[in-house]
């Protein structure tokens, strides 16, 4: 089926006097069917960690999908910040975004549910090449930097730093935030403004390139994290619940181009730049590519959340949760008939598996 650019409506009118009506329908005249629907994908560009959207519009694994189940959808280009908001405005239905920044929103009332792991990695500590310090615990009552107060890098911090014994939130917590835009952070760490920063990707590989400074935490490679995934696929809750078989062509489809991308990182990074979906040095984006785990799972991506959640409450991030395990229900969708994961073939055919841990990279 050819991808959809603009929302079609549909007017049904009743033919005899009697109509009978079907489970999927609540008057005679005005309710969409699940054939009429348009699922709303948000992408952006610019953004490397995208990678499967990208790869799932490039390869058209969005319209097999799609299309194999006779539904439809579009794609629309967002600013992949404000992801999580315009599904809750009803201005997409799904995209991926990072758990760190997205978990604790939803102990406000963010009304989207996670759907898959899409990969590890991306986010890094760094100090300066001369600093005493060498892991996180070496920073209490210190100044770090970060590009928000909620951004995942912050959690992440603030996770680490509670796993060796510290208090990380709060009133009496035992370090400093100092907040500067991204690409403002290394000039900060590099002017002494602050002990140590926290940096994504492509940001923390260039910083440790040009200015030589000391990796300190490593989300991809550190015992804790790299068994986490930190950027998450998700769905409005709200289309969630209506319209489930568009949902399970979602999940099908970034399964697929997540497996794409862990088997094929130079020719993703190919067809990203192919595609003006990045910019940037071919080498470069591919060797980051390649130090992520892109291997997807739905069972993984659950115990993400799971794990987080659990540790926010205790820390206190997350404090109207009552019940761990009903909170993650509630906020995380799951289908009998999905998989939990696919591996890329060589032949380029897809093999549904099914992941218990992943490899450290």
């Amino acid at each position: 089926m050819k991808k959809i650019k603009t929302k079609i409506a549909s007017v049904i009118t009743a033919l005899t006097a009697t109509v009978v009506l079907s489970a999927s329908f609540i008057s005679c005249g005005d309710k969409k069917t699940d054939s009429d629907f348009v699922f709303k994908i948000g992408t952006a560009n610019s953004g490397l960690c995208g990678a499967p959207l990208h790869i799932a519009i490039d390869k058209g694994i969005f319209e097999e999908e799609f299309g194999k189940a006779g539904l439809k959808y579009e794609t629309i280009e967002i600013d992949i910040q404000q992801a999580s908001a315009l599904a809750v405005a009803k201005k997409i239905d799904a995209s991926l975004g990072l758990a760190g920044s997205l978990v604790p929103q939803m102990d406000n009332g963010l009304e989207i549910s996670f759907l898959t792991g899409v990969h590890t990695g991306c986010t890094k500590f760094y100090v300066r090449s001369d600093s005493p310090y060498n892991t996180i615990d070496d920073l209490k009552g210190k100044t770090v930097g970060f590009c928000g107060v909620q951004d995942s890098s912050t959690i992440a911090f603030q996770r680490k730093f509670f796993d060796y014994g510290h208090i990380p939130y709060g009133p009496d917590a035992e370090f400093k935030i100092a907040v500067y835009g991204m690409t403002d952070l290394p000039i900060a760490l590099n002017n002494g403004a602050v002990e140590a920063v926290g940096l994504h990707d492509p940001i923390a590989y260039i910083a440790e390139r040009d200015y030589g400074f000391k990796k300190i935490l490593d989300t991809t490679e550190d015992e804790k994290f790299s068994q986490e995934y930190c950027c998450l696929t998700f769905v409005s809750s709200e289309t969630a619940q209506k319209y489930p078989e568009h949902t399970k062509a979602f999940i099908r489809a970034v399964l697929k181009a997540s497996a794409y991308v862990q088997a094929k990182p130079v020719e993703a990074a190919q067809l990203q730049l192919d595609n003006k979906q990045m910019t940037g040095d071919l080498e470069q984006n591919a060797f980051l590519l390649g130090t992520y785990n892109y291997t997807p799972s739905v069972g993984l991506a659950k115990k993400t959340v799971h794990d987080s959640i659990a540790q926010l409450v205790e820390m206190g991030v997350m404090q109207n949760v009552k019940d761990e395990d009903k909170f993650v229900a509630e906020h995380f969708v799951s289908f009998d008939d999905i998989p939990d994961s696919y591996i890329y073939n060589s032949d380029g055919t897809y093999t549904e598996t099914k992941i218990t841990k992943l490899a450290q990279k």
